[in-house]
């Protein structure tokens, strides 16, 4: 390694750690922390600190790992650490249908149109093999979790209502959750991947079986009117809210800017599908903004 860059890339990674350290005092880890009004999303100051959070993911040494032990894509559970800032993060191959490149693309497709709900993901060799590091989500609980909760509460005959910032940052997040999954033709959303941080915001893992482009993923939707997946009563699981912001986001995706975001992550025809599901989506979401009323639909 030339000197030079060497020290540089220590001062770019010493200067990284630094502000982790600094923003995790000050701010908490990088999922949770105190309510926000902005959105069932990540919140800004954490949105900034992506970039750092990369290069802590690309450059910390592995001080342990484990099997996480669930899962069809056989994850591991990696302890990362680069001076006094520890972190846990997964790591995932491939297997079988299950692409750890997705896991990566979906990642920088978010950054792409502002969706802000995955954690920072990277490529970084473990154990001789390619694969995605993903920066683990810290929270409070899933929306399994909280599922099974309630029918246990139900079934003893107690009530437990949420906090009133429940129902106004998790309408939205489901909402928003099933666009993205539109979007990305993932087809493998389960409650046990919506997770649920201190303050109620929703956040996304899991993104192993998305970018599906083979046959009518190419053009439907997962969700919808004609949405691929329906209730068991064969009934529609609708968009019923949507930002306006990443709407126009979504809408002003072509070719050069999702090849740019995602680099070698995507082939050419998983481009295209995004691209011809984003048409599909933007379609849909003006239809229902029509019938339930722009001031009702839009955030």
């Amino acid at each position: 390694m030339n000197p030079r860059t060497g020290m540089r890339r220590r001062s770019a990674f010493g200067a990284a750690v630094a502000v982790l350290m600094l923003w995790t005092a000050a701010a908490g880890p990088a999922v949770g922390g105190p309510a926000s009004s902005a959105g069932p999303q990540y919140k800004p100051d954490e949105v900034a600190q992506r970039d750092a959070w990369e290069s802590f993911l690309r450059t910390a040494e592995i001080v342990k790992s484990e099997p996480i032990g669930e899962g069809v894509t056989n994850p591991w559970k990696i302890y990362l650490k680069a001076g006094d800032v520890e972190k846990k993060a997964a790591w995932k191959g491939t297997t079988g249908e299950q692409e750890w490149r997705f896991e990566i693309a979906a990642y920088r497709l978010d950054k792409l149109i502002g969706l802000n709900m995955l954690p920072p993901a990277i490529e970084r060799t473990f154990n001789r093999k390619r694969g995605a590091l993903i920066l683990w989500a810290d929270s409070k609980t899933s929306l399994l979790k909280l599922t099974e909760d309630n029918a246990k509460a139900r079934q003893a005959g107690r009530k437990e209502d949420p906090p009133p910032e429940f129902d106004a940052v998790y309408g939205r997040g489901k909402y928003i959750a099933r666009i993205w999954d539109c979007l990305v033709a993932n087809e493998d959303r389960t409650q046990e991947n919506i997770l649920y941080t201190d303050d109620w915001r929703t956040l996304l893992i899991d993104h192993s079986f998305a970018f599906r482009s083979e046959g009518e993923y190419a053009t439907k939707l997962i969700f919808g009117k004609n949405g691929i997946k329906k209730y068991e009563n064969g009934t529609p699981i609708l968009i019923k809210q949507a930002p306006r912001a990443l709407v126009e986001q979504i809408r002003a995706l072509d070719t050069a800017s999702v090849k740019a975001a995602v680099g070698p992550y995507l082939t050419a025809k998983e481009i295209a599908a995004v691209l011809s599901r984003a048409k599909i989506l933007v379609a849909e979401i003006e239809e229902m903004a029509k019938q339930i009323g722009e001031e009702k639909f839009y955030f």
